[in-house]
């Protein structure tokens, strides 16, 4: 369970965070009314609350400080890991997957779709959260399966 309070400082707004129950921390930041306007108006227009839109915030810079070549997608079948200038990291893991060759990789990058440095960094991607990639693959292939079957 998270708490979020929040109390107006002269002309910034602070937050502060908790986790209650397996995991504790307690976060405080300061924004400025801009931003802070800004991001409340991100979370409405999304359906979300303020404090899910900062979570997600949080964890995704994590992931592109770690992943430099990564980013995060909206579409429909929700936020997805993508390589910046290129496909989505669960693409490119299903198509090395599907390569039967000794360096698949290098196969696949020969194919000029995606660049060496793009194919490791999604087999990087993937080696730190392989649930979410896997869930993705698996969500395409049933939904292809389904396709195929109307």
């Amino acid at each position: 369970m998270m708490l979020w309070s929040q109390r107006a400082a002269s002309s910034r707004i602070a937050f502060t965070l908790s986790y209650v129950g397996d995991m504790s921390v307690n976060v405080s930041v300061r924004l400025d009314d801009g931003l802070a306007e800004r991001l409340r108006l991100r979370s409405r227009a999304a359906g979300e609350s303020l404090s899910d839109r900062l979570l997600r915030y949080a964890e995704e810079g994590a992931r592109r400080d770690e992943h430099p070549m990564i980013t995060f997608r909206d579409g429909p079948t929700g936020r997805r890991a993508g390589l910046i200038g290129g496909p989505d990291v669960w693409e490119v893991v299903m198509w090395v997957g599907e390569l039967d060759s000794a360096d698949p990789a290098a196969e696949l990058a020969a194919d000029g779709v995606v660049s060496r440095t793009q194919v490791d960094a999604a087999l990087a991607y993937q080696a730190v959260y392989p649930d979410e990639i896997a869930a993705r693959i698996e969500l395409h292939r049933s939904e292809t399966a389904l396709a195929r079957t109307r």
